[in-house]
């Protein structure tokens, strides 16, 4: 079953690599070895148009199999190929937008007759855009994995903790569900440790990174989630761990208050639900990114919180993202996109709005766009729970 669900996506890949004349295509990143050929390996998957995929590995070298061989240096890979039967390529497709600099150009080298292009990683995430049904699987499964680490929160917290403490105590409940750690992120300044726990005022802290709200952290040198604040009465504390249970990112946010909050907070929130039911509402195969986002602002506005919407000095520019084996793929719900929703594609969708000397209230879920709507991945309760 896992041999024809991975045919399946590299024919999605070999699809897109036809309409521009790609006789073939050369994969190393992690993420596209594990949607290509289901493992992460230290060597080349060789994905031609015609013939059936190559895996040529450094490491582990245990790997068998009819298209498995072992290869040292990337300079091999033309004789290996030719040994095989197979033509060298006219045209070439790389990771041109995330193999490092020097080693782009060394296999591009291994190939002076081939024209080399470095469309391979905006083609590829266009692929991975679109899930499989064994993929939308995979994000059920997540989901309920997430939403059983995310009931036990109450057991878990004590008075007097900080967010760090609270924080390190919900990583355990995830890992302990099977959770497995890495929270893989696309882009080179993009990082942050399985997710933030934000709270109080530490969820209008700006951060470099581009995610909805940011935090201060512990560190300079990873600037983003908990910052050692002391939970105290009236603060808010969001919740927002990435769900990597099977390799895909699933996301979902939950609202703790230590005691009870001002009635100002529990009114964002609702804005926050009736937002991402409106929007969700509308979601189906055919609607733009831009539509979407715009009906957010809309109900969060008429609301009288468009001020503290997606942040307060500095604001995220989209309300919802593309999730898969990255926590942000394709689509992106935001102003100016107009790309469409297609039945497979996976998003999350976190209208958040942030309240000064309160913290953060709002709401994240996971979707599944469906043939005429979308299904609701994460299921758990949307109200803010008093620890």
């Amino acid at each position: 079953m896992l041999q024809s669900e991975l045919k399946l996506r590299r024919d999605k890949i070999r699809a897109l690599m036809a309409q521009q004349e790609i006789d073939a295509a050369i994969i190393t990143c992690n993420v596209n070895l594990v949607y290509t050929c289901g493992r992460v390996v230290s060597g080349y998957f060789y994905l031609p148009l015609q013939q059936p995929a190559r895996l040529f590995v450094k490491r582990p070298n245990d790997l068998k199999g009819e298209f498995v061989a072992p290869i040292r240096k990337p300079e091999q890979l033309p004789d290996l190929l030719e040994e095989q039967g197979l033509p060298l390529p006219k045209r070439l497709m790389l990771e041109g937008d995330e193999l490092p600099f020097r080693e782009y150009n060394r296999l591009a080298a291994c190939f002076p007759g081939s024209e080399v292009l470095p469309c391979g990683t905006e083609l590829i995430r266009r692929a991975r855009s679109v899930k499989t049904e064994m993929e939308v699987e995979v994000f059920r499964r997540s989901a309920a994995a997430h939403a059983r680490a995310y009931a036990q929160i109450p057991s878990v917290y004590r008075p007097g903790m900080t967010d760090r403490q609270l924080s390190v105590e919900i990583e355990r409940l995830m890992r302990q569900e099977g959770c497995l750690g890495i929270f893989r992120v696309f882009g080179r300044s993009m990082e942050i440790f399985m997710g933030s726990v934000l709270a109080g005022d530490n969820a209008a802290a700006p951060s470099p990174y581009d995610f909805a709200l940011g935090g201060e952290g512990i560190d300079p040198s990873l600037p983003g989630g908990a910052n050692g604040t002391t939970l105290q009465a009236g603060q808010s504390v969001m919740v927002d761990l990435g769900g990597n249970f099977f390799g895909y990112m699933c996301d979902m946010s939950r609202v703790y208050s230590i005691g009870r909050l001002p009635q100002k907070a529990y009114d964002a929130h609702q804005a926050c639900l009736e937002a991402q039911a409106e929007v969700t509402a509308l979601a189906r195969p055919g609607i733009t990114c831009e539509a979407l986002y715009n009906k957010a602002v809309e109900v969060v506005a008429k609301a009288g919180f468009a001020d503290n919407f997606m942040g307060i000095g500095q604001k995220a520019k989209f309300v919802g993202h593309g999730i898969g084996l990255e926590i942000n793929e394709a689509p992106v719900l935001a102003p100016r996109i107009r790309q469409e929703l297609e039945p497979g594609m996976v998003f999350a969708l976190e209208p958040k709005i942030v309240l000064p000397g309160v913290g953060p209230v709002g709401i994240e879920n996971s979707w599944a766009v469906t043939a005429d709507g979308v299904e609701k991945l994460t299921v758990a309760p949307e109200e803010i729970i008093e620890l």
